[in-house]
């Protein structure tokens, strides 16, 4: 197994797969050798945060759960922090080092089926984030009153960027304890609940516990001089708390922004079935940068504005009537958070279904139309410069087309369905079939060709795997209309709705020319708008 992986490094880092990646890259990406022999079980975080030195400390308990036996484990830590030291069972470990990755010699013999544990002991000044969440790391800043802000973020980068772990997505932690240590006058905010505050002289520790598997940057810490409100939403599986923590000058305007929340959940829940972590709550967080899906801890950065930063991305008016920052980013709990994909390279898994649920939002709330409009109007901010799908097993994501080309897929799909209740069945089971499960795209893929009873793998090839979107020609032989498929990748047969005479009719154009059915008059044909495809006349 070691001899692949190395064969598979090489190839890698050589650029034989057509781009070159280095061997840090496939010891982040991949499931590794010292990765693969042990199962998550536990975490418990312990870290310390001082906001005037940029400096954080700690400790990362991690058990497992051993599933062959060997001896060597792989955690992941970037630069510049650094291992103070490893233990097991009170005894230190010799580690080696490959930059991020950790190699962890131990000595207990590993039983297969046995629970261990491994502390590692950790401290240094984290990476800053520049463009958060883009790039990733701390954000060190003040609010008005002049009191730190702090908040972490890095997906893409990975957790390690903050934090020691197994920084890989196939494998998500069963529970999580997370102690947050911050100077007394501050509030520390994590991810699920809020079991215990403990003072110290100088500082306070905020102890949160996850019930629920969370992937690796879903986990988050936040910082400020934060007040707290919440509110109990009846949704379908009882009772849910949801709370908010925001800075103590924007209370008044929190109160009415958040109001969307429930309204958030109402819609989600409908289209997606039951949110997916009662037993850890939701939160609304603010942060110093624009946000981000952090499990059952959704940080916000909306400057309590509709829209994008007040911007409609869709162009169509009706971005403007959501907050998209609480709308988005929760939307992930479901795509991201609930469904996780194992390999970035199938990000789309999150971001093409989740801004999906923009749209599915405002179906709900405003109407069908309104969806359309809304989706229809994104197609004009997508790039088409590479496949959305990215490079498997180095840590790579395929083109940012993934929320809107993503998003007007599957709304073309829901086209093909061409039943709504059936297709909103398919979304809450994806969600039941897949709860708190890592995926790959074929999982997805498949799932939705069975569950419609609609073999879509050359939709998925054509609008994930490649750049070309499908054009409908057209041309008129006298009254005669023959028409076909071109841009497409061979056997793409979808079918389509066309206006032909004033009358829409279902069609299924192929790469051949084929005859329609009826002469044509001088009304111009046209394609049903809610279909990502263009039209084109061919003289």
């Amino acid at each position: 197994m070691k001899n692949l992986f190395l064969i598979f490094s090489f190839l890698i880092c050589t650029g034989l797969f057509g781009q070159k990646f280095t061997e840090q890259d496939s010891l982040r990406g991949s499931i590794t050798p010292e990765r693969a022999w042990w199962n998550l079980n536990y975490y418990h975080l312990d870290i310390k945060v001082n906001p005037d030195e940029k400096y954080i400390s700690g400790s990362n308990t991690i058990r497992y759960q051993v599933l062959n036996a060997e001896q060597v484990l792989q955690v992941d830590l970037q630069p510049p922090l650094k291992i103070e030291k490893i233990t097991q069972d009170g005894s230190e470990l010799d580690f080696s080092s490959k930059i991020n990755a950790h190699f962890v010699t131990l000595k207990k013999e590993q039983v297969v089926g046995e629970f261990n544990e491994i502390v590692v002991h950790y401290s240094g000044q984290p990476k800053e984030a520049i463009r958060a969440p883009w790039d990733g790391g701390f954000s060190w800043k003040k609010d008005n009153n002049n009191k730190h802000f702090v908040a972490t973020s890095c997906q893409g980068l990975g957790a390690s960027v903050w934090w020691p772990n197994k920084d890989h997505m196939y494998d998500e932690v069963d529970s999580m304890a997370i102690s947050l240590n911050v100077p007394k006058n501050l509030i520390g905010v994590a991810n699920g609940r809020l079991k215990k505050i403990s003072e110290e002289t100088e500082t306070k520790t905020f102890h949160w516990f996850v019930a629920n598997p969370i992937n690796n940057y879903g986990v988050n810490v936040n910082i400020g001089d934060y007040v707290h409100f919440g509110e109990k939403f009846e949704g379908e599986k009882g009772i849910l708390d949801m709370d908010y923590y925001v800075l103590r000058d924007n209370l008044e305007k929190a109160k009415e922004q958040f109001k969307q929340s429930p309204m958030m959940m109402e819609a989600f829940e409908h289209w997606f079935g039951p949110y997916p972590f009662y037993e850890d709550s939701f939160k609304l967080v603010e942060v110093p940068y624009l946000g981000m899906e952090h499990q059952s801890s959704i940080t916000y950065g909306n400057q309590y504005q509709q829209g994008y930063l007040g911007r409609d991305l869709s162009g169509s008016g009706w971005g403007l009537k959501f907050d998209f920052i609480i709308i988005h980013e929760a939307g992930h709990e479901w795509f991201a958070n609930n469904i996780t994909y194992k390999d970035i390279a199938d990000m789309w898994v999150h971001e093409g279904f989740t801004s999906y649920s923009e749209n599915l939002y405002l179906d709900y709330h405003f109407g069908k139309e309104a969806a359309e409009d809304y989706v229809i109007g994104l197609r004009n901010n997508i790039q088409n410069d590479k496949p959305i799908i990215g490079q498997y097993n180095v840590n790579q994501r395929g083109s940012g087309d993934m929320y809107y080309k993503g998003s007007n897929m599957l709304h073309t799909i829901r086209q093909l369905v061409n039943d709504d209740e059936k297709w909103r069945q398919i979304l809450r089971g994806l969600n039941k079939d897949f709860y708190h499960q890592t995926v790959t795209t074929g999982q997805i893929e498949n799932y939705l060709s069975e569950h419609t009873g609609i073999d879509l793998s050359k939709v998925f090839d054509q609008y994930l795997r490649t750049t070309d979107i499908p054009v409908f020609e057209y041309r008129l032989n006298g009254k005669h209309l023959e028409y076909r498929y071109s841009n497409i990748v061979n056997g793409f047969e979808m079918p389509l709705r066309v206006k032909v005479n004033n009358q829409m009719d279902g069609i299924i154009p192929t790469s051949e020319w084929q005859s329609y059915k009826d002469a044509v008059g001088e009304n111009a044909i046209a394609v049903d708008r809610n279909y990502y495809v263009s039209l084109e006349e061919v003289k």
